[in-house]
């Protein structure tokens, strides 16, 4: 089983909104250009959140898209879910006939428990938390329409190098004239 980029951009993507939805709705090409995310894939991607109501959309001038519920209310499962994001490490997709022949593999109940764990794992985590740990990484946002910026950890001012050099040709003349 693995996560494809449809469920991990959904979820970066949901981060950037609630990130960033303070002033109003967040435009795709926002997030696009934030993320590095195609903007047609995020067209695709949010109209299944949308129809999904992970997301409400606003037409017109300073129109985009918002979140349809709480960040504290919406979970990674929710997201994934939302993007028909398989989350199923059986080969059988859940049926049981594994083998083919109506018969279960060997192994069948220990990725059926898989997939439950997985499930809960991401259905315990909120994008209230996922935002929460943004801002503590360092992420700030500059007014809700810019680009949200990683904070840097400070470092000492470099001291600029003095150079007793002549700093035009004329001077170089000086310079060599007084010599």
């Amino acid at each position: 089983m693995r996560l494809t980029t449809k469920g991990r951009f959904a979820v970066t993507a949901m981060i950037d909104l609630a990130l960033h939805q303070t002033d109003g709705p967040v435009t795709l090409a926002a997030i696009s250009q934030r993320q590095q995310i195609s903007l047609s894939y995020l067209e695709q991607l949010f109209s299944k959140l949308r129809r999904n109501d992970m997301v409400e959309s606003t037409r017109g001038p300073g129109g985009g898209y918002s979140l349809a519920r709480k960040a504290p209310e919406i979970t990674v499962a929710d997201i994934i879910a939302s993007v028909d994001e398989p989350m199923d490490a059986t080969q059988c997709a859940g049926k049981g006939d594994c083998l083919g022949d109506g018969r279960q593999c060997m192994t069948h109940e220990l990725w059926t428990s898989l997939n439950q764990r997985m499930v809960e794992f991401l259905a315990s985590i909120t994008l209230q938390k996922l935002v929460d740990d943004q801002i503590t990484s360092g992420v700030t946002v500059k007014d809700g329409k810019h680009a949200a910026k990683r904070a840097v950890a400070s470092r000492s001012p470099v001291k600029p190098i003095r150079v007793n050099a002549p700093n035009s040709v004329f001077a170089l003349g000086s310079a060599f004239s007084k010599s």
